[in-house]
């Protein structure tokens, strides 16, 4: 079986890294794993994208017009690509920066609000992590301690943002099971 996540945002948000990491937990899972960024010519505040496709068999082609689910940290993200969706899908919604939801009814629509989280955590950096978090409770693609051990050797260069970090896992993963 094979599924697509598409991550969106704007740039600084954290929307590649949370791919990735979402990306190498399935990878240390045994899943086959395609990581595709984009992002445009700003680093910072520009819009950025990264799809994810996880399969149980190789993956023929990265390129994924409909997505399974899609994490939509900010509205212009929402909007562009709710519609792609495919039915039966997550649609994430970040209700920090989106005062909207979708419309569909034909998916499952997981609202957070992530910044609120990350801020109650220690810091707004962390928004990516607690969507990431929430995200992989909600859709049970990856085993929720392999991935927060990814999150850990991801920051083990900064031991002293590791407890920020985990605390925006743990607030994430709360925050998708109470929905």
């Amino acid at each position: 079986m094979q599924t697509e996540i598409k991550f969106a945002g704007f740039g600084g948000q954290g929307i590649l890294l949370s791919a990735k990491l979402l990306a190498y937990a399935a990878m240390k899972q045994g899943s086959f794993v395609a990581w595709i960024p984009s992002y445009g010519p700003e680093m910072r505040g520009g819009t950025a994208y990264c799809t994810v496709v996880i399969s149980d068999r190789l993956i023929g082609s990265p390129i994924i017009k409909n997505p399974t689910h899609l994490v939509a940290m900010n509205r212009p993200s929402l909007e562009k690509f709710e519609n792609d969706v495919k039915p039966g899908g997550i649609i994430f919604i970040n209700s920090s920066l989106i005062p909207v939801t979708s419309q569909r009814t034909d998916v499952t629509q997981l609202v957070v609000p992530v910044n609120d989280i990350a801020i109650k955590a220690g810091s707004v950096r962390a928004a990516n992590i607690v969507a990431l978090s929430a995200f992989a409770a909600k859709s049970n693609l990856v085993d929720l301690e392999l991935l927060k051990e990814c999150v850990k050797n991801e920051f083990a260069a900064k031991p002293k943002i590791i407890p920020l970090n985990m605390e925006a896992f743990d607030l994430g993963v709360k925050s998708a099971q109470t929905d």
